[in-house]
């Protein structure tokens, strides 16, 4: 098996910001963004997609710090995984989180896009801004250069809700970037190409 893993950095006038990413990796995290909710959100993903994971960043706002962890992760796993051959490239997760019910799908098609029904009731999840979440999604996807389509489906505690959208796609990611010993090798399109 190859090593499918990548180092991202970035460093604007407003972030630094660093990633490790190993996805065949076995769950292990180091996260410190500065944003604690942030933080547990993205120990979600190492934890359930088991991707060994490390972020390190620093911001001068919120909006930028989570932009730019978005940009780099998605830039990872785009990295990662090359040019996809012999992945399993589509997959979803339904994840129950207490009283919240959350979908992901996902497609590593090389396309970026990203379809989001996430609505929370209000506008902080602990100190992590509620919007923060979809602004996340909606940035990793283009830069992993994924489709993503996400939808809680109901629920009634934000920090649920948001924690069952990362955990389901931490599961959805897993299964998507698995490698298929069917396909040999083989990428996984009728085209014979996945943009990456």
């Amino acid at each position: 098996m190859n090593c499918r893993s990548a180092c991202v950095t970035r460093e604007t006038s407003e972030t630094a910001i660093r990633i490790e990413l190993s996805v065949d990796g076995t769950g292990i995290s180091a996260v410190n963004t500065g944003i604690r909710m942030f933080d547990h959100f993205l120990i979600q993903i190492a934890r359930h997609g088991v991707f060994d994971l490390t972020v390190t960043a620093c911001g001068d706002d919120q909006h930028h710090t989570v932009e730019d962890v978005a940009i780099c992760l998605g830039r990872a796993f785009n990295q990662a995984l090359g040019d996809r051959k012999g992945i399993t490239r589509m997959s979803h997760a339904v994840v129950p989180m207490d009283e919240a019910l959350c979908t992901v799908a996902i497609d590593m098609s090389g396309r970026g896009g990203a379809y989001v029904t996430a609505p929370f009731s209000s506008s902080m999840i602990g100190d992590l801004e509620s919007d923060m979440v979809r602004h996340f999604l909606t940035t990793f996807a283009l830069e992993a250069k994924a489709t993503l389509h996400v939808r809680v489906e109901y629920g009634i505690n934000d920090h649920h809700k948001a924690e069952g959208l990362f955990k389901a796609l931490a599961r959805a990611l897993d299964y998507a970037c698995a490698n298929d010993s069917r396909r040999a090798g083989d990428i996984p399109s009728s085209k014979g190409l996945l943009e990456h």
